[in-house]
């Protein structure tokens, strides 16, 4: 079972950003793999807060956590979905936060404790698209393929080392000032960052060497899912130039469609079944269809209008997968605006008959009392 992300940064839920950030500043700094080299269990809580801190540190991700805990990001892939980065994504990432605390590079710089230059690393962006679900895509879940236009590298672009930065994306400058000689770190103004510069490019790319392709992409739809929920595949967005990027990530939006038939309320499921007068009287069975396949649902005698038959786990699985809600069925009695010479005589005559007399029990509760068990 995953960690709690609150528990691994130390903070409470009603932290804010400024305290986040300070968490996780703090933790990783503690098991930054200079000050624990060869320490594989330091490496592993150095992962575990940088992955804490990519959900906590995004509003739209902390809300969706809040909301859902991990399984918020099932079928993600990538992070934020369940699975690490590895270093070097995380370096990228999130190594302006560590300013020059390891060697005046951050983690796109030194290696505090071997004094090597690291090359930078740079992530393409992110690329955010909407997929509509239908109800059945909901229950079922899983594998839905989108297609998507994202840049790539294009085939013959190829790229070398940086000379002003040596591949570190990042250059030192020492200032002469009232207070002595000052050394900053920024980025290189040659590269812009990236570490690499092109060499040859190939027929048709962008300046960067990039073109614009369609690719397919298959998303695993979590059972349950919602709507506005936000889905994260890793390694499908944009990709960035250079022999050392990685790409972004794919963050899909769920648009839930819907069903004409069925109205979603949390997990459970309203629907409504017409009977006739018949039916109503004398009860008996009676197939129904369900989101599940068909059903036979038992009708009481003298069934009223408005009665709801509750069909349990017939609903929506639960996103967290603590079972299935139910499907609520609203009766309704059918009443003929048109009838035969024999049926309207027979209504005639047995009108004023005191089993067709209004007799509500106290158990039969009015239209009110049905609205306040609704909403309460």
């Amino acid at each position: 079972m995953k960690k709690d992300y609150y528990e691994i940064l130390g903070i409470d839920k009603s932290a804010n950003a400024a305290e986040i950030k300070k968490a996780y500043r703090k933790k990783a700094i503690q098991y930054h793999p200079d000050r624990n080299p060869n320490d594989k269990d330091a490496e592993e809580k150095f992962k575990e807060a940088a992955e804490a801190y990519e959900v906590l540190s995004d509003p739209d991700k902390k809300t969706r956590y809040d909301q859902f805990g991990h399984s918020a990001f099932d079928g993600a892939g990538g992070f934020g979905g369940g699975h690490h980065m590895n270093m070097d994504d995380i370096f990228s990432q999130f190594g302006d936060i560590f300013g020059d605390f390891f060697g005046g590079g951050g983690f796109s710089g030194f290696s505090g404790s071997t004094g090597q230059r690291r090359t930078s690393r740079v992530r393409g962006t992110d690329l955010r698209v909407r997929l509509k679900v239908s109800l059945a895509d909901v229950i079922k879940g899983g594998e839905k393929k989108i297609k998507i236009k994202r840049l790539v590298k294009a085939d013959g672009t190829t790229y070398k080392t940086c000379h002003q930065c040596g591949g570190s994306g990042r250059i030192s400058r020492v200032t002469n000032t009232i207070f002595g000689r000052m050394q900053t770190t920024g980025t290189c103004n040659v590269c812009g960052g990236t570490g690499q510069s092109i060499e040859t490019r190939a027929p048709g790319s962008d300046a960067n060497g990039m073109i614009r392709k369609e690719d397919v992409v298959s998303i695993n739809l979590p059972k349950g899912v919602r709507d506005g929920v936000q889905l994260r595949v890793a390694g499908k967005g944009n990709e960035a130039p250079g022999n050392n990027s990685v790409a972004g990530d794919l963050l899909v939006q769920i648009i839930e469609v819907e069903d004409p038939k069925y109205k979603r309320e949390g997990n459970n499921l309203h629907t409504d079944l017409y009977i006739s007068i018949p039916e109503a009287v004398l009860g008996g069975t009676k197939e129904v269809e369900t989101p599940h396949g068909k059903v036979r649902l038992k009708l009481e005698a003298g069934l009223q209008s408005g009665k709801i038959l509750r069909l349990k786990n017939k609903g929506i699985p639960d996103i967290d997968g603590y079972g299935h809600g139910d499907l609520l069925i609203n009766i309704n009695v059918w009443t003929p605006k048109k009838l035969s010479p024999e049926l309207k005589d027979f209504f005639e005559k047995h009108q004023n008959h005191p089993d067709f007399q209004p007799n509500p029990s106290k158990s039969d509760k009015s239209f009110f009392e049905k609205i306040q068990d609704l909403f309460s």
